[in-house]
């Protein structure tokens, strides 16, 4: 009798190296393979690329979805299961930042972002799409240096230019910005003393400095003709 040979489940597009399973899989074996799939990608995946990519009801993957976020809610397990970006992610639980970062500081040096680049991104985050002028304007320093970092690190990214004399670059915040702070979108931005919070959280950041102050940030930034904003950012450059 000739062995019959097994062919292996085809690869699909969406999820490389995840072979698309069968329809008749049972709801456990499924809420499996969904848990993995998340657990092994870095981008957040929404409920629609996980049902195409597994080829299964878009519902289906919903409900699965909403049982492993109760799940991982449960005390006894240390990672959340949490939709930031538009899609689902794992992460650590925040009870837990302290001690798993105290951990991490003890493996490897901890990736850190300036007072000043926080402030720059707050700033970004918070007016965007925003020009490097007006970012300077509203510190009143110099920040050419901490905009590349910024974008180094995938923090921000450019949107394109303003329609002003000498079409200044615009810059906006990225998706990765979302994931680092752990945000579903941009209306979740938290205040700014929270803001500076979660930076040092997120960023591993031990420096010692005062809040940002509220000021900083204005409701609307005044026009860059008008005499008063001008001798405010001069004054807070010459104070630094």
């Amino acid at each position: 009798m000739e062995p019959t040979e097994v062919q292996p489940a085809p690869e699909n597009d969406l999820l490389p190296g995840v072979a698309t399973p069968n329809a008749d899989l049972s709801a456990e074996q499924l809420r499996a393979i969904v848990e993995a799939v998340i657990y092994v990608t870095d981008e957040p995946l929404s409920a629609d690329q996980i049902a195409l990519a597994l080829g299964q009801p878009a519902a289906r993957i919903g409900e699965l979805l909403a049982e492993l976020t109760a799940e991982y809610n449960k005390p006894e397990h240390g990672l959340t299961l949490r939709e930031v970006a538009g899609g689902y992610k794992m992460s650590t639980k925040p009870e837990h930042h302290e001690a798993v970062r105290a951990f991490v500081k003890n493996l490897k040096p901890p990736l850190k972002l300036s007072l000043a680049a926080l402030e720059t991104l707050a700033v970004i985050a918070y007016k965007q799409p925003i020009t490097a002028p007006e970012v300077m304007e509203i510190r009143g320093v110099q920040g050419a240096g901490v905009l590349k970092t910024l974008i180094d690190r995938k923090l921000i990214a450019t949107a394109g230019r303003k329609a002003v004399i000498g079409k200044p670059i615009l810059y906006k915040t990225t998706k990765d910005f979302l994931v680092q702070f752990g945000l579903k979108d941009l209306s979740e931005l938290p205040t700014l003393k929270e803001f500076e919070e979660l930076g040092r959280l997120s960023m591993g950041e031990d420096f010692d400095a005062a809040p940002m102050a509220q000021e900083a940030l204005p409701a609307e930034p005044a026009p860059a003709e008008e005499a008063p904003a001008a001798e405010q950012a001069h004054a807070r450059s010459s104070a630094e």
